[in-house]
């Protein structure tokens, strides 16, 4: 082990590109927490490429060499020895032991509560960060984003490798009935699914106790490869699933449906906010606190826009909505109404908006 923590300690670190991301690391110590393939790993070496070469360490804990209670215990005084600052632990799991240092930095799928720690949130590219890796930012954009999704690595696969090289990253990370249910969210994304409901689609083709699949279930949203989103003020009804990035639509399954696949799009960028989202029979997305209802609508126009406003008329004054917001694919205009401002607003200038 002290031999490799010489190797370590030694090696260069390299980052061929570095895009830009809206989450960035400095002083302090952090727990970086993201699904496999989110950019957690390069948005870790890329700040440590802005330190003194002699000051930090870089373990990688999934290096099959390390045997971890010998690491734990020379650890300490190597970082001691070496006067090293900064300890990265990437792929942390709760057998790796700190030791006394003035910055840590780990990342893991799961959240750990450490309290000295701050949390960094990394999702697959929103809109505006995947803008970065295109060459040019012109009419194709979108569509281009429709097309591969969020994950940072996708850019670098070949078109015909794309689909496997994702499930096969998924599958490395994930237990055959962790895949079996998120391939099963695939195919109800941005519809009401329950936990019982998949136990009972499964069962017929897998052998799984109701147990196991309420923990795969519960396992997946808490790393981050699915989301729910509640009913309003029906906290017990069935919650609609969404996946974390749309890349997922296509490579686990063979169904088309491209207005769900737009809704999850709107849906992880409202996603960043960190408020509350719920969702209502007719409504996509009532966001409480701007009052405002997000509906997807790629290809409406004024006169089926005034039709839906009208459908929804209800909940707009029981809730008392400021604002309805219905993005599109490319339309973009205003209609009136004596309670609420009603838009037409495409994605890109939605999302690029703030």
């Amino acid at each position: 082990m002290q031999y490799l923590l010489e190797e370590l300690y030694k090696t260069d670190i390299i980052v061929n590109k570095f895009h830009f991301r809206k989450i960035y690391l400095e002083n302090g110590s952090y727990q970086i927490n993201g699904i496999t393939q989110s950019g957690k790993t390069k948005l870790i070496k890329n700040y440590l490429l802005s330190l003194k070469k002699s000051s930090y360490i870089y373990v990688d804990c999934f290096d099959a060499r390390i045997e971890v209670d010998e690491l734990n215990s020379l650890l300490p005084s190597f970082c001691l020895e070496n006067r090293i600052d900064t300890l990265v632990l990437d792929n942390y799991t709760p057998d790796f032991k700190f030791p006394n240092v003035s910055q840590l930095i780990i990342s893991s799928q799961i959240h750990y509560d450490i309290d000295f720690l701050k949390t960094l949130k990394v999702y697959p590219l929103d809109y505006e960060e995947f803008l970065a890796h295109e060459h040019k930012y012109d009419s194709t954009a979108l569509n281009h984003f429709f097309q591969l999704g969020g994950f940072p690595f996708i850019h670098k696969v070949n078109s015909d490798e794309r689909y496997i090289y994702i499930q096969k990253s998924l599958k490395s990370t994930l237990d055959i009935q962790e895949f079996e249910i998120l391939k099963l969210c695939a195919k109800m994304m941005g519809q009401k699914l329950s936990p019982f409901s998949i136990y009972e689609r499964l069962k017929q083709t897998h052998k799984i106790s109701k147990d196991k699949l309420y923990r795969c279930y519960d396992k997946l949203h808490n790393k981050g490869y699915i989301h729910f989103v509640e009913k309003i003020n029906h906290p017990k009804a069935t919650k609609k699933v969404y996946l974390c990035d749309i890349s997922l639509k296509s490579a686990l399954t063979t169904d088309k449906n491209f207005a769900r696949l737009f809704e999850n799009m709107v849906y992880l960028e409202l996603l960043k906010s960190e408020k509350e989202i719920y969702y209502d029979d007719s409504i996509d997305f009532y966001l409480p606190y701007t009052n405002e209802i997000i509906l997807c609508m790629p290809f409406v126009d004024e006169r089926t826009l005034f039709k839906k406003v009208e459908a929804i008329e209800a909940f707009i004054f029981t809730y008392n909505v400021k604002t309805i917001t219905a993005i599109t694919m490319n339309n973009e205009g205003r209609i009136s109404h004596p309670l609420s401002k009603i838009e037409m607003l495409p994605f890109d200038i939605w999302a690029l908006g703030d």
